[in-house]
């Protein structure tokens, strides 16, 4: 599937848009806060430099968009279609299928697991995978919370390098038959 192929998803209130290079300006200034990088992967650079945004969009996401081993939505309200407040992404990773950020200013009003429902939705029914997987350290609270709510389960635990330090972390993972039965229910 290339980056043409990848749609535009709705909800409720949001619009989630494959991410564009035209992002990175709204996503460098948004993204370099502490409360959001502190608990991804050590990938991500911090300090977070000046062209980090473009960096990634440009040779992390686009590529692996083009490949079809990633997708990348940038996360926009329906009222401010405009407002880039966050980024959604699957990629086709053994124990890592989604991540997420969103810009404290709009955190605990649900946007996340709204954002959360729709990629979920496309992971299971659009490109078919069996089991969805999520990694998170133990301490970042709300993130561990959209899983619990989504019927998410722990399925191991390991130690992860984040941009905070080595941390333990639980893999979540729902099956594509738990996740169609609580939709359903």
């Amino acid at each position: 599937m290339s980056i043409a192929n990848i749609p535009t998803l709705t909800t409720q209130r949001l619009t989630l848009a494959p991410l564009e290079r035209a992002d990175a300006d709204a996503i460098q200034a948004v993204f370099p806060q502490w409360e959001i990088v502190q608990f991804l992967t050590t990938k991500v650079p911090w300090p977070y430099p000046p062209d980090g945004a473009l960096t990634f969009i440009r040779d992390v996401a686009l590529p692996a968009m083009e490949r079809g081993e990633a997708w990348h939505w940038s996360i926009r309200p329906n009222a401010a279609p405009e407002k880039l407040i966050g980024v959604i992404s699957l990629m086709d990773h053994p124990g890592d299928n989604r991540g997420f950020w969103l810009d404290p200013a709009w955190q605990r009003r649900g946007y996340m697991a709204e954002a959360s429902t729709a990629v979920t939705d496309y992971w299971f029914d659009v490109l078919g995978k069996p089991v969805l997987q999520v990694p998170k350290a133990r301490a970042n609270e709300r993130s561990r919370r959209i899983s619990e709510v989504s019927g998410m389960r722990v399925v191991s635990t390991l130690e992860r390098d984040y941009v905070s330090g080595r941390h333990l972390a639980d893999v979540w993972e729902i099956a594509r038959e738990e996740w169609h039965a609580r939709r359903r229910g």
